[in-house]
């Protein structure tokens, strides 16, 4: 698939949801059954339960720049005095875990990314907590999230040392906020209009890591990424439009990728991997 509008008139002429038409592609790209097609994303939800479920808070990453940070969003989420509800501060500690536990080389799941492993899951796997829908929707969900991450992969970029962190975080943030609109109910259109907002607000974010480590902007920002879907999914929701389509918005993360600069698309040659603190952090991590 090229084109979210094309998604979006299959899904009109079949009178199908996002998702049908999704698994339908899948089916014939790779000569499966639907019940093979859904049983491969089940495994990818199964494996993200599964990441969330064996968090360890005592395991650090070898650079010693992560690890323990999402026990701490956890402790912070059962306080009484939040600013926020517990559904984004769940969201929050969930996105935090999944990229902890990618550095600290355990089991993740690339969603679309190992940089970005955090976002898909810490929304799809809280909405399971807090709303308890059947498993299937999730996987469905999932699907929806496979189908815009298909469209922009070939439209754009999800590599950062392509598109910089826009195309990591800003795909994934994207794809999230596409699926949790179908979990509560969006159209095919809004799931559309979601996955639009997400990424313009995601435009222009540079690849900087720190010692070239995916842990040090990268793992915070699936936080940022994770609770942007939620706000652009309540928008779309709410009857909010996207004045670009979300193919053309698509197509200009595609090109701002191209026009930013080598030294911030994942070569740590610039932005925060250049700064004193991380050059120090390097020297320390690399001295042997």
């Amino acid at each position: 698939m090229n084109k979210i509008e094309e998604i979006l008139k299959i899904a009109e002429e079949k009178q199908q949801e996002f998702w049908q038409v999704i698994v339908e592609n899948d089916c014939r790209e790779r000569n499966v059954t639907q019940d093979a097609s859904f049983a491969q994303m089940e495994k990818m939800l199964d494996a993200m339960i599964d990441a969330d479920n064996t968090y360890s808070p005592s395991l650090k990453s070898p650079s010693g720049l992560s690890g323990g940070d999402g026990a701490k969003l956890e402790a912070y989420r059962k306080q009484e005095n939040r600013l926020i509800g517990t559904f984004l501060t769940m969201v929050m500690e969930k996105a935090v875990k999944m990229g902890e536990s990618n550095a600290c080389m355990k089991r993740i799941v690339a969603a679309p990314t190992a940089g970005s492993c955090g976002v898909i899951p810490a929304v799809l796997l809280t909405y399971m907590e807090q709303k308890n829908p059947p498993k299937e929707q999730i996987v469905k969900a999932l699907f929806v999230s496979a189908g815009i991450g298909e469209v922009i992969a070939n439209t754009a970029s999800i590599s950062g040392a392509e598109g910089g962190c826009q195309a990591e975080i800003g795909s994934a943030s994207s794809m999230a906020a596409g699926a949790v609109t179908f979990l509560e109910g969006g159209t095919n259109q809004q799931i559309a209009t979601a996955a639009a907002l997400a990424m313009k607000n995601m435009l222009g974010l540079t690849c900087d890591p720190v010692a070239g480590l995916v842990e040090v902007p990268c793992i915070k920002r699936n936080v940022s990424g994770a609770v942007n879907a939620i706000i652009s999914s309540q928008m779309a929701l709410a009857g909010l439009k996207s004045a670009i389509p979300v193919d053309e918005v698509f197509e200009t993360m595609g090109r701002i990728g191209r026009l930013i600069p080598p030294c911030l698309r994942e070569t740590s040659e610039e932005g925060l991997a250049v700064t004193p603190t991380a050059q120090a952090a390097k020297d320390t991590i690399f001295s042997d």
